[in-house]
């Protein structure tokens, strides 16, 4: 059974704990040496892999209890383990160990005429909160990054995978009972209470410095919307993927049913596919019948409609819509210029691809498109921050502020000035 708390103000107790248990973690962690970090990671992913029947036993129940309410297929994807999984997220681990320490690196230094010399530094954040739903691979991804990075972070799975992220936290404690660093640095909010998320929102008396939250829309939301501390979040994944009259169809039909079917229920899928309408006749029914064949449902415009009969049309509705499904909205667009237009109006400034051959059709997509990932030539399933050689990433973030696009070991990080001098005193 969920652990579950007699009241709204027993749950503000425990929050208010865990936080300054977290607050009390942090500054031990945030000048922990490189070597001792390295060792925390290696021994949570031997722990992932040695302790991994406990955690394909704690999946099925979240699975089973899952199944009994009838969810999308696709949210069943994404809760699932398998060896495979665990087995990618040891190794995503073992990754980020072997990452460069961001904490102290210098990232630029000058000196100034009256011989002063300053220096730009990273700094660890401090507490990190990650509010997430029913991925429970997050809880690896976000204990490790944020550990390698020197901040302490406060996991707060949702009900879905309760007992499975539950199950991946005890293997991290065993890491960081490993390497001697404090067990409170990687802390699991241990009640399923939806007042836990408030309480983390409040910051929890200046305890969190930063929220990530990762899950659907309703929660990034929320957390949005009430969040009193930074937030780094994407509202939704509305992903697009132009292909242009200089497309090569046989590439192009390749990404195209990549970016949509690889697996449907991740934020980097395709959920728009927009074809030039000067190549219409070449490109429509080859990449159209090609997605349906691969079993994904087409909805398209009525001028593609009529192009390629026997589609669903699609509705207004669909071109804000992220489906996490193998569904694709498809229309025309007036080459460039109207893909440019209809990503401009409908994206959620999260991935967006270009399938071309044209210099100049690329250059202007990578110009005038402002989300945080442009791909040429390439899956919309590339954006994910162990694809970009980041080890992992805690989510995408689509804002302009501190981080955009995969939020990794650096993202994770602030920075602090160090100026030396020689006596110098300002006139």
């Amino acid at each position: 059974m969920l652990e579950t708390a007699k009241n709204g103000e027993d749950v503000n107790a425990i929050m208010l704990e865990i936080g300054r248990r977290a607050k009390a973690a942090a500054r031990p962690l945030s000048i922990a040496s490189a070597e001792r970090k390295h060792a925390a990671l290696i021994a949570m992913a031997d722990a992932l892999l040695a302790r991994s029947s406990e955690i394909l036993a704690a999946n099925a129940i979240d699975l089973d209890n899952a199944s009994k309410t009838g969810v999308a297929k696709a949210f069943i994807d994404r809760l699932t383990l398998n060896a495979g999984r665990i087995r990618d997220m040891a190794d995503g681990m073992r990754a980020i160990a072997e990452f460069k320490d961001p904490v102290g690196a210098v990232i630029a230094e000058w000196d100034r005429p009256n011989g002063l010399h300053i220096e730009r530094v990273r700094t660890p954040l401090g507490v990190i909160g990650v509010i997430y739903e029913s991925r429970p691979n997050v809880t690896a991804d976000a204990g490790a990054l944020c550990l390698k990075a020197g901040n302490a972070v406060i996991l707060r799975g949702g009900s879905d995978s309760f007992h499975s992220s539950r199950a991946i936290h005890a293997c991290l404690a065993d890491g960081l009972r490993a390497a001697g660093l404090p067990e409170d640095a990687i802390q699991m909010v241990p009640v399923a209470d939806r007042a836990a998320v408030g309480a983390m929102l409040t910051g929890l008396n200046g305890a969190i410095d930063v929220i990530v939250p990762r899950g659907g829309k309703s929660l990034v939301a929320r957390v949005q919307n009430e969040a009193r501390v930074p937030v780094f979040a994407h509202l939704e994944g509305l992903c697009h993927i132009y292909v242009d009259a200089s497309a090569d169809l046989d590439m192009a039909r390749k990404v195209v049913v990549n970016a949509k079917m690889r697996r449907t229920g991740i934020c980097g899928a395709a959920e728009t596919l927009l074809i030039d309408r000067n190549a219409a006749d070449r490109l429509a029914g080859p990449l159209l019948e090609a997605l349906a064949d691969a079993g994904c449902e087409v909805r398209v415009s009525e001028e593609l409609k009529d192009l390629v009969p026997g589609l669903k049309a699609a509705s207004e509705e669909d071109w804000a819509t992220e489906y996490l499904d193998a569904i694709i909205s498809a229309k025309l667009v007036d080459g460039i210029s109207g893909a440019i237009e209809h990503i401009n109006q409908w994206s959620s400034s999260h991935t967006e691809a270009v399938i071309a051959e044209n210099p100049a059709v690329v250059e202007r997509f990578f110009s005038e498109i402002d989300s945080a990932i442009l791909l040429h030539n390439a899956s919309t399933q590339f954006a994910d921050g162990g694809e970009f050689g980041m080890g992992g990433e805690i989510g995408i973030a689509t804002g302009k502020m501190h981080a955009r696009g995969p939020v990794g070991v650096e993202q994770l990080t602030s920075f602090k000035y160090r100026v030396r001098g020689t006596g110098q005193v300002r006139p």
